[in-house]
């Protein structure tokens, strides 16, 4: 009998128990209208992960002051506050899953790409801000959240503070560390303050700002190392998402994940599983070293459950975060409990989603079927798709630095749920084996294969609750090097 999974085992903070080590992080929806009130979009998508028995939910960034930003949650005045209650009390209805916003406050862009920035602030203006994100938090414990998620992060105003790129000269400012801290320190007094030493607070901010003249590891460690000793309950780590190196579009604000740091936030399908790991790793053992054991987040393309286990054995992080790979499916932590890893519908971070985010639109996933606002409902019961005696009939060509596939559809058994798509697996010379892509159709083209190289492929069919059909046939091609090469 194998040992238990660390994935699934409890984790105490604060008072704040919980149920497993699965943590979907905040993700803008854009299902919000320009009101910031919880509707009943909102309210599914995040019961939807409730369902999926993810341990800890984190909502949405929620603002804590009234400045116009779009499709947005807010917590800025007290009316706001039932919308959320029944957020949170659905939520607690649903399952074991915990749940806290991520309260946040930004400062002003414009079409014309000008935008506010910290030194544009003067005391009267920081001083509104401390006071905002006191009384934002007591709204969220009044609304009975199980904590609250400060916002240090990405291109928004307290990470702007803890940013090596700080250019103030007062006690906030970057010419020392200490200065770049004073705001969070500040915040997370008057929040505590509001809330009381029982309710959980959590951080999330930059293991890694990934700009020209930003801060890297070395000086996470250290605000990670005060923000512990300050009395933060956990720390959660993302990477990047900077104004600094965002693409200007005509007509359009600034968008904080189009530049090279957007990549390293939400990075892509051509970006290395687990790319982050190293740094919240540092980051924990930094801590532990120094005699804390604030629990620390890890994310950023880690979508295996084994991935996630080995991370929480090995010590490099206490929790795992998925963002896209939850929305993909909501059910990931479910399947696991239940032995059904081979039916987790599996992100193949083509960013569709961020696109979404970036225009404004609502925010859905590729993989869900066409037109359909939440992932689909789990269902445990029934049958994969399958082969017919043929099998996929997967044909494969190549030349010019392209090898395509072609293959028949998959079958259903009456009843069963509909074909969503085709995941497409590729393995080299070496038997390396990945899932290179997802698509609705029967047709990919490979535009990543090198000449000279023998690749094999196989296809396999998902139906619209993740289950898969068993793997095709497999076929081998390889591309003969073109002759401008050879000579």
């Amino acid at each position: 009998m194998s040992p238990p999974l660390k994935l699934l085992a409890p984790l105490d903070i604060n008072g704040m128990v919980l149920p497993n080590r699965v943590v979907v992080p905040a993700m803008v929806t854009r299902l919000s209208g320009e009101d910031g009130v919880i509707n009943d979009h909102i309210i599914d998508r995040y019961v939807r992960y409730a369902a999926g028995q993810v341990g800890l939910i984190v909502v949405e960034a929620t603002a804590v002051h009234g400045a116009k930003s779009g499709p947005l949650l807010r917590l800025s005045d007290d009316s706001f506050i039932p919308g959320h209650r029944d957020l949170a009390q659905r939520i607690h209805d649903t399952s074991p899953s915990k749940v806290v916003p991520q309260i946040i406050h930004f400062m002003k862009v414009a079409r014309s790409g000008w935008r506010q920035t910290i030194e544009d602030l003067d005391p009267p203006d920081i001083a509104r801000i401390i006071e905002e994100f006191g009384l934002a938090a007591l709204r969220v414990r009044e609304a009975g959240y199980d904590g609250v998620e400060l916002h240090s992060a990405h291109a928004y105003t307290l990470s702007s503070f803890l940013s090596r790129r700080n250019r103030r000269k007062d006690r906030y400012g970057g010419h020392t560390l200490e200065g770049r801290l004073a705001l969070f320190g500040d915040v997370l007094a008057a929040v505590r303050r509001r809330v009381g030493a029982d309710f959980p607070i959590g951080v999330r901010f930059l293991a890694e700002e990934a700009i020209k003249g930003g801060y890297a590891l070395p000086e996470a460690q250290q605000i990670a190392l005060r923000m512990a000793q300050l009395g933060v309950d956990y720390i959660s780590l993302s990477v990047g998402g900077k104004f600094e190196d965002a693409e200007q579009r005509p007509g359009q604000p600034l968008y904080p994940y189009t530049g090279y740091s957007g990549d390293r936030c939400m990075p892509g399908d051509w970006y290395p599983d687990l790319p982050h790991v190293h740094l919240a790793a540092g980051i924990k053992t930094y801590l532990n070293q120094r005699g804390h054991d604030t629990p620390v987040i890890s994310a950023g393309k880690i979508a295996q459950p084994d991935q996630a286990e080995g991370l929480l054995q090995s010590g490099q992080a206490d929790l795992i975060g998925m963002a896209r790979q939850l929305l993909a499916d909501p059910d990931w932590t479910l399947k696991v409990m239940q032995g059904r890893e081979d039916e987790i519908t599996r992100c193949v971070y083509c960013n569709v989603c961020k696109d979404l985010d970036e225009r404004f639109r609502e925010v859905t996933c590729f993989l869900w079927p066409k037109g359909q606002l939440q992932a689909p409902d789990d269902q445990a019961i029934g049958s994969a798709p399958y082969w017919a005696d043929a099998g996929a009939e997967l044909s494969v060509s190549g030349q010019n630095g392209r090898i395509k596939l072609a293959w028949s559809a998959a079958e259903i058994e009456t009843g069963g749920s509909d074909i969503a798509g085709y995941d497409i697996y590729r393995a080299d010379a070496h038997g390396t084996v990945k899932c290179i892509e997802a698509v609705k159709g029967r047709r990919y083209v490979d535009r990543l294969a090198m000449a000279g190289q023998e690749y094999r492929y196989f296809v396999r069919a998902f139906d619209r609750n993740g289950r898969a059909s068993p793997p095709s046939e497999t076929i081998a091609i390889t591309m003969t090097m073109p002759e401008d090469i050879m000579n």
